[in-house]
């Protein structure tokens, strides 16, 4: 399924578990086409699928970027690059090297997730270096003389995460940086999976969202939002009460994830079960405590303390 959702901006639904409407590429046209986000590898297929049904060709698409490495992102990267080999790959300078060499991002992966893995999301097969192209924060991505796709650095999710702001459409593709909003469940949830979650660095990007005053929100979890600058204000407001839940939780040594269940778990009350499944699957309270569980033990830690520059990537799926 795929809709046209701005000049030249195509949201193609990458299926996921072959659900619809869980998670979302974008194909932005001009005259060097650029993909944002390959979705799953397990969504490899489906994505093919749309991006030839809108006529591009093996030597058309000119880019892929990612938001970040997460696999549920980036996951098919390796295989597009692949069916695509004129398209240079755009990725966070913290996550190159993991497009590269993804063996460790999978091993940890494999672990977390166990059967899941490849019966949902699949792997992440490697990409020649000489392919991926690392993005500087404020760089620009040349589609047209008259459209680029503006890097901004938005930490907080991940270490590795990025948006990407199109001059064209004013649609800034946000990633999972402002959150998970199904339409079918219509309801905006932080996503703060471990290792890498800080709210502060979550809340600045937010900000600098804001200040682009984009047209358009799009995410990749999935579409765009109903209001740009009124669902930022309420993505940060969703996170700080989050994070109050969960601290008061983690200070009186009670499970952070039963607290946020207790607190915001009326939310899906009148969600249909399917469509709170896909969602729990997704984003589930368990990952979402276990970020904000780190952020809190590591936050007071000097850097060195906390693994440095972000070397060990989380595979959130």
């Amino acid at each position: 399924m795929a809709d046209v959702i701005g000049p030249g901006v195509i949201q193609l639904d990458t299926l996921l578990g072959g659900w619809e409407r869980i998670t979302a590429g974008y194909l932005i046209e001009g005259d060097e086409p650029v993909l944002v986000e390959t979705g799953s590898q397990s969504s490899v297929p489906a994505l093919l699928a749309a991006l030839e049904a809108h006529g591009v060709g093996p030597a058309d698409l000119k880019g892929v970027a990612v938001t970040h490495i997460h696999l549920d992102h980036a996951g098919g990267v390796g295989d597009v690059a692949r069916a695509f080999p004129n398209a240079t790959v755009y990725v966070h300078e913290k996550g190159a090297r993991h497009l590269a060499d993804p063996s460790r991002l999978v091993r940890s992966a494999a672990l977390v997730y166990g059967d899941l893995l490849d019966q949902l999301y699949g792997r992440l097969d490697p990409t020649p270096v000489e392919r991926i192209h690392v993005l500087e924060d404020g760089e620009d991505i040349v589609v047209s003389p008259n459209r680029v796709l503006t890097t901004v650095d938005s930490p907080g999710h991940a270490k590795h995460h990025l948006a990407l702001h199109d001059s064209e459409s004013g649609i800034l593709f946000a990633g999972d940086a402002v959150g998970v909003r199904l339409p079918d469940a219509g309801i905006l949830r932080p996503s703060t999976p471990p290792p890498d979650f800080d709210l502060e660095q979550a809340i600045t990007s937010l900000h600098k969202f804001a200040a682009r005053n984009p047209s358009g929100v799009a995410l990749a979890h999935y579409g765009l939002v109903p209001s740009p600058l009124d669902t930022l204000h309420e993505a940060e407001g969703t996170l700080r009460r989050w994070a109050e839940v969960a601290e008061a939780a983690w200070r009186e040594d009670r499970d952070i994830a039963t607290a946020l269940d207790d607190a915001f778990g009326a939310d899906l009350a009148a969600v249909d079960e399917a469509d709170r499944e896909k969602l729990e699957t997704l984003n589930g309270v368990h990952s979402n405590a276990a970020g904000f569980k780190r952020w809190l033990e590591t936050r007071d830690r000097p850097a060195s303390a906390n693994g440095g520059s972000g070397s060990h990537p989380h595979p959130h799926p």
